[in-house]
């Protein structure tokens, strides 16, 4: 989309029943969609049919550094190789509205494969408060999109990523969180082929409720990495 010009959003209640609704989406600009979301509601219903899974073992975030301490104790090294330097410097320069604290960072300066699975302690920058709950889950879908299909490379890491885009982003909201407070982001890629990657994500509130469940799917395109040290 284009930041400067206005979007028009276009609604249709695809179904409207008594505790269950639907709406569809479609953002235009230049006259061409650009998004295209649907939306199911219900009304709050008690139920005993209950289960989630349970909630992965992990450090607390007090107990890890933020992402841009761990940029800022690779760039410490005298050795860094320029180009991975400026990447970093790159990344660092980014204003990421987030708080984000990986549980298990990948070391830059090995490309052995590892499993598709991360942990992140991630939360909104400053305070949002008990406001209404569809801007937390508004802040949520932005969240959930940080280094998620990411995630699929990580048995990869020998290869160069040329393009790598989203093509479609699935979220199912499960119990009130709020997302400027610590929650834990559980990110698994069950398969990679065909220039594509499938992702699923589950975010836990630190007393371990899951609070929501993402899935998505994208293009992958990449080349073969130089042979080259990082130091």
């Amino acid at each position: 989309g284009d930041p400067k010009v206005p979007v028009l959003y276009q609604v249709e209640r695809t179904r409207t029943g008594k505790s269950f609704s639907v709406r569809s989406v479609k953002a235009i600009q230049h006259g061409k969609p650009i998004f295209t979301c649907q939306a199911s509601f219900q009304l709050s219903q008690g139920s005993p049919v209950q289960h989630q899974y349970t909630m992965p073992a992990v450090p607390p975030p007090e107990e890890l550094l933020t992402q841009e301490e761990l940029i800022q104790k690779f760039l410490q090294n005298p050795n860094l190789a320029e180009r991975y330097r400026k990447h970093l410097n790159k990344i660092q320069a980014e204003d990421v509205p987030i708080d984000i604290k990986p549980v298990n960072p990948p070391d830059i300066f090995r490309l052995e494969p590892q499993e598709p699975k991360q942990f992140f302690w991630v939360r909104a920058r400053g305070y949002i408060g008990e406001t209404d709950m569809k801007v937390h889950c508004c802040v949520a879908a932005y969240i959930s999109d940080y280094a998620f299909l990411g995630t699929a490379l990580l048995p990869h890491r020998q290869y160069r990523v040329k393009f790598m885009v989203s093509l479609d982003h699935s979220m199912w909201f499960h119990a009130p969180f709020r997302a400027d407070h610590w929650m834990l982001y559980e990110c698994e890629s069950p398969w990679a082929g065909g220039c594509r990657g499938l992702v699923q994500g589950r975010l836990w509130r630190r007393d371990g409720v899951l609070a929501v469940t993402c899935a998505q799917e994208g293009v992958i395109r990449v080349e073969q990495m130089p042979n080259q040290s990082k130091l």
